[in-house]
């Protein structure tokens, strides 16, 4: 037999010989007391059932673990050192028990979510803010794709749930949805553009310069040139197809093209400083709002607790209450 076979099989040792939760606990509380009779009532046990118990565990460990002596009972060596150990132990069962608890109270777990840029910002940021103050515990790791690689990632279970939209093609018996509300779009541009410094600019006047969108395949984009379609207005001529933000920003804050965005996303940037400062919001003469989005979770499979109080706290922002 190898050194590292015959070392494993020494683990449980102690466990094969007889020892029981009960020992520890009296070892625990002999040590605490100094009194059988105050460590058998500890654990609400007799005093002989608990002279019992300590002959037994003297035997299991072969060695002596307290002596006698006139004002009670003190531990030896060996006694200390196992006692120590039960404590640490019994303390270990202990929190794993409130770990337990607080996984199934929704306190405490991994939870993995997914959302389009616009709900990012306008959803989740804010009732995240608030879930870590009220519930630390829970770690939340969150996914901010286009719709069509987040259904994928939903249906690996490689996500709890997204704030997006379903994309075409995919079987809507897969998923549940919950829905949330249109998303307005913003054209924007940098801040010095021709555009402006006018009032009430049309879709027309906006057509004659370069568009930055997604790939032809995005739903953003699906969703944008359905929309101008359908209202009578040509789709741009030149269009720069990326599904970065970044380098949309970038290439927005250099150039005189045109992007149309989530209101929400336009408002973020166009606040911030560096890059976003170089950036600002047509006013446009009408509004463009494209399809609901919506929360998609998985069919047929539930959420956890800490899934399912994440949740709860991105339905309840109040703007976005369905």
């Amino acid at each position: 037999m190898s050194q590292r076979t015959a070392l494993s099989g020494l683990h449980d040792d102690f466990i094969r010989r007889g020892l029981r939760l009960p020992h520890l606990r009296l070892l625990v509380a002999l040590k605490s007391t100094g009194q059988m009779s105050g460590a058998a009532s500890n654990i609400a046990i007799t005093q002989p059932a608990a002279s019992r118990l300590m002959g037994e565990l003297e035997k299991i460990v072969g060695a002596p673990l307290y002596e006698r002596h006139a004002k009670g009972v003190s531990l030896t060596l060996s006694g200390s050192l196992l006692a120590d150990k039960a404590h640490a132990m019994l303390r270990q069962l202990d929190d794993a028990r409130n770990e337990i608890r607080e996984l199934v109270d929704g306190v405490r777990g991994h939870v993995r979510i997914g959302a389009v840029t616009g709900p990012a910002l306008e959803i989740v940021i804010p009732a995240l803010r608030k879930l870590r103050d009220a519930f630390p515990e829970i770690e939340i790791s969150v996914d901010v794709e286009t719709s069509d690689k987040l259904i994928d990632s939903l249906l690996s279970r490689d996500l709890d749930f997204y704030i997006g939209r379903l994309p075409h093609g995919i079987d809507a018996r897969a998923v549940r949805m919950r829905c949330i509300g249109p998303e307005p779009l913003a054209l924007i541009t940098h801040v010095n553009h021709p555009l402006t410094q006018l009032r009430n600019v049309s879709i027309h006047q906006c057509l004659p310069y370069d568009w930055v969108m997604q790939p032809p395949n995005g739903l953003m984009r699906r969703e944008v040139e359905t929309y101008l379609l359908e209202n009578g207005y040509p789709i741009p001529e030149r269009i720069l197809s990326t599904s970065s933000l970044l380098l949309t920003l970038g290439i927005i804050s250099e150039t005189n093209a045109i992007a149309p965005v989530a209101r929400s996303v336009a408002e973020f940037y166009s606040r911030r400083s560096g890059l976003g400062g170089n950036i600002a919001l047509l006013d446009m003469v009408d509004e463009i709002a494209i399809s609901p989005y919506s929360i998609v979770l998985p069919s047929g499979t539930e959420l956890s607790p800490a899934a399912r109080r994440v949740l709860s706290a991105l339905e309840l922002q109040p703007e976005h209450a369905p």
